[in-house]
């Protein structure tokens, strides 16, 4: 989110999917309840074939509650003490969350497949508070560059500015977006920029170019395939999807100013009832033989467990496009204040009003 994942979720969706190789099937259930998830929906931990095969292997039920937005998933973790055992927490919001005593730590030595996630996430400060995580990383994703097969490969987001792509440009319609994609281009700090009028006046500058504003993935698919534009800021695991999903010509790329990165982590509130179970089932959530599936069955978002990546095969594309390389030189949506994010808003509605006019 953070950026949302609202639109990746409407690709996703759930539904009866024949797992193969999620192991265990034969295994006598080790342990019985009932777990409540609240994330968003169809994204991964409501798969009905995966809670099934979950529910086999150690007798747990798992019951999904969903929030539209990361506001309300800070709301019902506030206002429904008790109810949720395990919630979905983008990186950016770990640290309110845990402000407010909403999350409980969690010891990653009792969960055997965490010895696979990347050091770059499982560690980073954006999760841990006093050197204990509040969350378990889980998956990963980029905005940066996407463009039409046959055309150069972008080497800088100035390229959004390049009069060759009047009326070709597609901007996401995300204000914490615009504005990191903006400090890039004026040499700034993606989470702390200090010249706002800089920014502002970069994207008032593409205004000749922009042809698209969109909000949702479908939405992208269709002005793409369309031709209403070229080149566009997009989402990395969306761009497998439009290209496999829907045969489109796209290639994501990442410019030399880097990607704007984020990842979402899997927790444990801290007024969970059920935490041993909470734990299994997020150690299932990480396991690589569950990602497999996920992935190559639904579509999924870049695993943080690195062996759950190499499960794919080679050739696989969102195994190439979300290169490890990447998670070293992308800039992470940092934790925001409200006052920075109303700011930042403001000033993406009197651009777009700007784009209007």
């Amino acid at each position: 989110m953070r950026l949302t994942r609202r639109d990746i979720m409407a690709i996703m969706g759930t539904g009866a999917v024949a797992a193969t190789g999620l192991g265990g099937l034969s295994r006598p259930a080790r342990a019985a309840g009932k777990i409540t998830v609240l994330n968003w929906q169809g994204y991964g931990t409501d798969e009905v074939w995966a809670l099934e095969i979950f529910k086999q292997k150690t007798g747990i039920e798992v019951v999904s509650d969903y929030f539209s937005s990361e506001a309300e998933m800070l709301t019902k973790l506030r206002t429904n003490p008790g109810v949720y055992d395990v919630v979905l927490v983008n990186c950016a919001r770990t640290q309110q969350a845990v402000s407010e005593g909403l999350l409980d730590p969690i010891d990653l030595s009792t969960l055997p497949n965490a010895a696979g996630l990347s050091p770059q996430l499982k560690d980073n400060p954006f999760i841990t508070v006093d050197g204990k995580p509040y969350g378990v990383a889980w998956v990963w994703g980029m905005n940066a560059l996407a463009y039409r097969e046959g055309g150069a490969a972008p080497e800088s987001y100035m390229a959004l500015a390049d009069p060759a792509y009047a009326g070709k440009v597609g901007l996401y319609d995300d204000a914490v977006t615009a504005i990191g994609v903006a400090a890039l281009m004026t040499g700034q700090d993606m989470n702390d920029p200090k010249d706002l009028e800089a920014i502002k006046t970069q994207l008032k500058a593409l205004k000749q170019n922009v042809k698209t504003i969109w909000s949702s993935e479908d939405q992208w698919n269709k002005a793409f395939s369309a031709g209403e534009f070229d080149l566009s800021i997009y989402w990395s695991g969306a761009s497998v999807r439009s290209k496999r999903n829907f045969s489109l010509p796209v290639v994501f790329d990442v410019p030399k100013e880097g990607a704007i990165g984020w990842f979402d982590t899997l927790a444990i509130p801290a007024t969970a009832e059920n935490k041993a179970e909470a734990a299994q089932f997020i150690d299932y959530m990480i396991d690589p033989d569950f990602y497999f599936e996920w992935a190559t069955k639904i579509g999924a978002p870049a695993s943080a467990n690195e062996a759950a990546m190499q499960k794919l095969p080679a050739d696989d594309l969102s195994r190439q496009v979300h290169d490890p390389k990447f998670l070293a030189s992308m800039t992470l949506m940092a934790p925001m204040e409200d006052a920075k994010r109303e700011t930042f808003n403001n000033l993406w509605q009197e651009v777009k009003a700007f784009y209007a006019s």
